[in-house]
């Protein structure tokens, strides 16, 4: 995922700006004298770390003035340092104070998703690849997912429909995990299985599928459990995984670890924008 395309993009801004519009526009903003008059502006940045959401911070101010000009001084996935300028912009002063919060906004949203998922990559070894969940933003998962890309993630299936992925809930339907696999793989997408103990990872062992996941389990259980998987399976690590004990579970030798709070609990990069 490199772009993401531009009719997303102004369709999901243009619905953030009318959040802060309707019913009666900017009244604060229709009292100035000088509201017309071109200006500039500058992003910054108020921390170290990964930058990302530039096209939706740059539509927010496209789609009230389309003569605005917005100059990006970095690019997406990118690292910046405290202070730096992210962006200039040149606009109506009115264009600059309507759209500023709706683009801080994308921007700071993306921003923060992309640099916590960085600092989970830099901790793991180069085998282990950090993956988002499905535990997104309503209507912003594919902005959400693309900032963890530009953090150095990856991503998981991107909905319900793109892979099969047999979760504990799926298995306590059914009355034979085995039997459930099997089915899943006459459908020809990528299969996932959800263990939780040895007894799973015995009924599932010699079934051809893509992947084993491994859910809440110590790290001397997964140990184990990838020496029986002996190199037949990918396999990820789901569970409580944090700043703090990812290492460890990367050193297991564990393919992938899904981080959930990369994307739901990500802190909101800190940028500002100021007007000279």
């Amino acid at each position: 995922m490199q772009r993401i395309n531009q009719k997303y993009i102004n369709n999901v801004v243009l619905r953030a700006l009318n959040e802060d519009l309707n019913p009666r526009g900017d009244v604060t903003t229709k009292l100035l004298n000088r509201k017309n008059e071109k200006i500039k502006a500058k992003i910054i940045s108020r921390q170290d770390g990964v930058i990302s959401g530039l096209d939706f911070c740059k539509a927010a101010f496209k789609l009230i003035e389309k003569s605005s000009k917005f100059k990006s001084r970095i690019k997406d996935g990118k690292k910046i340092k405290k202070n730096q300028i992210i962006a200039e912009i040149i606009a109506k002063t009115k264009t600059i104070l309507i759209a500023e919060r709706t683009a801080l906004n994308f921007l700071n949203h993306s921003s923060g998703i992309s640099t916590v998922t960085n600092q989970y990559v830099k901790k793991v070894n180069k085998k282990t690849k950090i993956c988002c969940t499905r535990k997104t933003t309503p209507n912003l998962r594919l902005l959400e997912k693309y900032a963890v890309k530009k953090g150095g993630g990856y991503n998981h299936r991107y909905n319900l429909s793109d892979e099969i992925l047999i979760k504990e809930n799926h298995i306590n339907s059914e009355i034979s995990l085995r039997n459930l696999v099997k089915k899943s793989l006459k459908t020809k997408k990528v299969v996932t299985v959800e263990i939780e103990n040895i007894d799973q990872l015995h009924k599932v062992l010699g079934l051809k599928f893509r992947r084993i996941l491994f859910d809440n389990v110590s790290p001397s259980k997964l140990k184990k459990y990838l020496k029986i998987c002996n190199n037949k399976y990918e396999t990820e690590y789901s569970g409580n995984a944090n700043l703090n004990n990812i290492k460890k579970i990367s050193m297991t030798g564990v393919d992938r670890i899904s981080v959930g709070s990369i994307t739901h609990s990500a802190k909101s990069f800190d940028s500002s924008l100021l007007i000279f």
